[in-house]
C-alpha cells in the first residue's frame, strides 16, 4: 500500500510569509474624559488621584490633567479674567479629548467655572464620538473656605487676593451633570468608588 505524502512544511526563515500586521486601532481601549468641576478646595484632585489608582490597578490608561501644572506649562500668560479662563478650559478640553480618543481615561479635575466654556468642551468630544463625563464636586463654599488648601480664601478674606471663584467672582454650577459629589458627607474612598461605578455602568472602567 502506497504511503499519502506528507502534509508539506510551511517555509521558515528568510522565505517565511510576513505575519500579518495586528491593526491596532482595533486593539485600542474605550477612553473617557471625566471632568471634575467644582470651588477650589471642593476635593477635586484628591478625588481623581483616588480614582486613577483605582482605574490603574484595573489595567486602565491614566493621565491626570492638573490644573496648576496646564496653567504653568501650556497657558502660561493666561490671567483670570473670564475669556482667559474660557481659553484655559478649551485648550485643556482639547488635549483631554485627544488623549480620551486614543483609549487614555483623562481625569480633569479643573474648575471651569463657566457654563458655556463647559459646553463648548462637552461639544467638542460630541463631534468626535469621544465619550465625556461631568462630575460636579459640589462641596459648599462652607466647607472649602474652612479646607483651604491653597490658602486661597484666606488670602481673599485678607484682601491680598480678588477674583476668587464662588466669593468674588462667579461659579456656575452643573445643571445636569453626568453625577453630583457632596464630599463633605463622604470619604475620599467613597467619592472616587461613585465616579468609578459610573464608568463601569458605561463600559468605561
Amino acid at each position: 500500500m502506497t504511503e499519502p505524502p506528507a502534509p508539506a512544511r510551511p517555509p521558515s526563515g528568510p522565505c517565511a510569509p510576513p505575519t500579518p500586521p495586528t491593526n491596532q486601532e482595533t486593539d485600542v481601549t474605550t477612553g473617557a474624559t471625566v471632568w471634575l468641576t467644582g470651588l477650589p478646595s471642593a476635593g477635586k484632585t484628591t478625588i481623581a488621584r483616588e480614582l486613577a489608582a483605582r482605574l490603574r490597578e484595573r489595567g486602565r490608561r491614566v493621565e491626570l490633567l492638573d490644573g496648576d501644572e496646564i496653567r504653568e506649562f501650556l497657558s502660561a500668560g493666561l490671567g483670570f479674567s473670564r475669556e482667559d479662563r474660557h481659553t484655559n478650559v478649551q485648550r485643556i478640553g482639547f488635549v483631554a479629548e485627544l488623549l480620551a480618543r486614543n483609549g487614555v481615561t483623562a481625569l480633569v479635575p479643573v474648575i471651569a467655572p463657566y457654563a458655556d466654556s463647559r459646553e463648548a468642551v462637552r461639544k467638542r468630544h460630541g463631534a468626535n464620538g469621544t465619550p465625556y463625563v461631568e462630575v460636579h464636586v459640589a462641596t459648599p463654599l462652607e466647607v472649602c473656605s474652612v479646607r483651604d488648601v491653597k490658602g486661597l480664601y484666606a488670602k481673599q478674606a485678607a484682601g491680598e487676593l480678588t477674583g476668587l471663584t464662588g466669593v468674588d467672582d462667579p461659579y456656575e454650577a452643573p445643571v445636569s451633570p453626568e453625577l453630583r459629589i457632596e464630599s463633605q458627607h463622604q470619604t475620599v474612598q467613597e467619592s472616587a468608588a461613585a465616579v468609578h461605578a459610573l464608568l463601569t455602568e458605561r463600559g468605561l472602567a
